[in-house]
Order: structure tokens, then C-alpha cells, then sequence
């Protein structure tokens, strides 16, 4: 099991320009990707959409729970999809409920997915999505990201999980991961009905967009990304459609390790997903545009006193996500710093991840 104990420390910071952050951070899907076997019909924004009904998660099915796809809509009207895993035990008892979400650029058969059905092992219901513009959820054009949007994404699965016979209504919780962790501290920021959320391997998508890595953009950098990117918007708009960045995650030599880490778990069997934009293909290129001047993080200290429970590696290159938002959130909260564990060992390695540790979060809180 790894350290529970809170932690505090500065980490040592790598600087990366800005530059490097376009390249990461910046990038999106040109193609919709097709749908796998056995599809079901959905409809969302007047088109239908197709549902995949076999089991093409990245991680085992379990048997201890209950899965099962399911649709709901958003304030925007956008259709969302998502898995709902139920704790096969749970007999008719009201249990309580967390919807999970990311990281940045996965799809629910990735992380979240292995999150929520994880929880559901342990007695909660979990929902585990698709955001907005990405995977199987609806929303046009293909794979775009909005701090606004995808922060009412979560709001959307709360708005399901309180209508579900399984569920306390006055029980749920929020689970979010790498960059999805941003989106879900400001949605339990804003919505009151959320009594606890926690994250895992954290990523303040507009501080990085805005800022780049360790806040080493400077204003020069940021402008001239500005300025390219609005003109970019001329490009589309005349083109009738967005551009499209190279694909994600692809290596070429010289890399700082944390893109290695990436592409070894998206790219390779461990963590590939076709509809995932980190695994088959690329953001928009003005991607960044509405994460520039809009902090998620602003109001992170109307979350009390509801707790927070932060998890980060100890060797994550986003470790300072975690302890500096920390710092600015109200009590009640905690700080895990996993031993030895890098950024996307939280992903997906089971016997590194602290479940007990969120499962004791939530079961106290909750």
C-alpha cells in the first residue's frame, strides 16, 4: 500500500517552453473514428450516434459488478455517453456515487473507465464518461476541449447518477484524473450537490495552456501563440472546418521522459484506444484558445467544506499541480504523494494506484 501520509514538499522542476507546450498541449483529432462491432443507436444533436456494446476496454471486465452503457445530455444539449458499473452485490439499497472522468484526451474504456469499475468493486455506482466532443459523446466539431463545457460535463453525470434507482442522491462524489482532474475540482467548485471529489495525477489544463510547464512561458511566447492562433481561426473558417495537429503522442527521438510515458501507455497495447485523440489522432490547433484567459482553479476554496483528496507520483513532472492547488484550497483536504510513481503510473497500474485510499475517502465522506 503505498504512503498515505501528507506531504507538502517542493518537487524538482524541469522547464519547459512554450514551445513545448503547443506541441503537447495544443493538438486534436481530424477524423471521427469509426464505431467498433455491435453497435447501438443513440441520437444526439439530431444525428445518430453509434454505441458500442462489446467489451473494448484497455482493462479486464470485472465480475464483481454490473456494467452497462448508458446516455445523458448536458446544459449545452449535447448527448454524453458513458459506463455505468453497479456493484453486483448491492442488493436494493440506496449506495452513494462518483462520477469519474479523464485524463485530458483518453476516453472512458482508458482510465476512467479502470477508476470506476475499480470503485464499483468496492461498493460505490460509478459513471465513467466520454466529455464532450470526444469518443462516443456527441458534440461537433471532433474532439475540441472547453474549460466551460467539459466542467458541465461533470454536472451532466451528477444530474444522471441523482435520478438512478441504485443511487443516494445526496451521496455523490467526483473522481478526476490528469487533466479532467482541472475540470473537476471547478465543477464541485460551482455545483453544491457534490459532497466530496478527489483526483488523481492532477493537470490545471488552463495554467498549462496559459502558462506552460513550471509557468515558464513568457508574455513574448504567449503572445506570438495568441497571435497565430487567432489567425488560425481565418484558416477554418474559411476552410469550413477546423485544422487538425499531427497525431498525439508519437516519438522521434530526444523526448523529455514524460512524453515517453505518455506514448508508452496510449500508443502501445497497455493503453491504445481508437476513439481515444491520445492514442489515434490530434486536437483541433485552436484548441487552447478558451483555455488561455480562463482559470479553472479560481475558486477551488468555495469547495469547503466539502474535502478534497489530492493523489499525485512523487516522480510526476505535473506533480506541482497537486501541491500548489492544495495550498490554495480550504480545509478540509489531503495530499498523497505516491512513492517513486511518475505521472501515467496512475493511469492504469493497479498495484500502485492507492484505491483503498480513495475508497476510505469516499466511504467517509460520503
Amino acid at each position: 500500500m503505498p504512503d498515505a501520509s501528507r506531504i507538502r514538499a517542493t518537487p524538482s522542476r524541469r522547464q519547459f517552453g512554450g514551445g513545448m507546450l503547443v506541441a503537447i498541449a495544443a493538438l486534436s483529432l481530424g477524423a471521427e473514428q469509426p464505431a467498433l462491432a455491435e453497435p447501438a443507436e443513440s441520437q444526439s444533436n439530431g444525428a445518430t450516434m453509434q454505441l458500442t456494446q462489446t467489451w473494448d476496454k484497455v482493462f479486464p471486465k470485472s465480475d464483481k459488478v454490473d456494467h452497462q452503457k448508458v446516455t445523458f445530455t448536458n446544459r449545452y444539449g449535447i448527448t454524453l455517453v458513458g459506463d455505468l458499473y453497479l456493484p453486483r452485490n448491492r442488493g436494493g439499497q440506496r449506495l452513494p456515487a462518483i462520477a469519474v472522468g479523464g485524463p485530458f484526451g483518453a476516453v472512458k474504456e482508458q482510465s476512467s473507465g479502470l477508476y470506476a469499475q475499480t470503485m464499483a468493486e468496492r461498493g460505490f455506482v460509478t459513471l465513467a464518461f466520454d466529455p464532450s466532443y470526444t469518443g462516443e459523446s456527441g458534440g461537433s466539431p471532433r474532439n475540441v476541449a472547453s474549460p466551460d463545457i467539459n466542467t458541465e460535463d461533470f454536472s451532466a453525470a451528477i444530474d444522471y447518477l441523482g435520478r438512478h434507482a441504485s443511487v443516494d442522491r445526496e451521496r455523490l462524489g467526483i473522481l478526476g484524473i490528469c487533466g479532467w482532474g482541472g475540470m473537476a475540482l471547478n465543477a464541485v467548485a460551482v455545483d453544491k450537490r457534490v459532497k466530496a471529489v478527489a483526483v488523481s495525477t492532477m493537470y490545471d489544463m488552463t495554467r498549462v495552456m496559459s502558462k506552460g510547464y513550471n509557468d515558464s512561458m513568457t508574455l513574448e511566447q504567449r503572445s506570438a501563440t495568441l497571435e497565430r492562433l487567432s489567425r488560425q481561426r481565418w484558416n477554418d473558417a474559411e476552410a469550413g472546418t477546423p485544422e487538425y495537429g499531427p497525431p498525439m503522442n508519437e516519438l522521434k527521438g530526444g523526448e523529455a521522459q514524460f512524453l515517453v510515458d505518455y506514448h508508452d501507455y496510449y500508443k502501445t497495447p497497455r493503453g491504445f484506444h481508437p476513439r481515444s485523440v491520445n492514442s489515434n489522432g490530434s486536437w483541433t490547433v485552436t484548441n487552447p484558445l478558451s483555455f488561455m484567459n480562463m482559470p479553472l482553479l479560481t475558486y477551488i476554496k468555495e469547495i469547503s467544506p466539502r474535502p478534497i483528496l489530492f493523489v499525485h507520483g512523487e516522480k510526476a513532472h505535473s506533480r506541482y499541480f497537486s501541491e500548489t492547488a492544495y495550498a490554495a484550497a480550504a480545509e478540509p483536504k489531503e495530499l498523497v504523494i505516491v512513492p517513486g510513481a511518475n505521472h501515467t503510473d496512475l493511469y492504469d497500474k493497479t498495484a500502485v494506484i492507492p484505491f483503498d485510499r480513495f475508497a476510505d475517502f469516499f466511504g467517509r465522506s460520503l
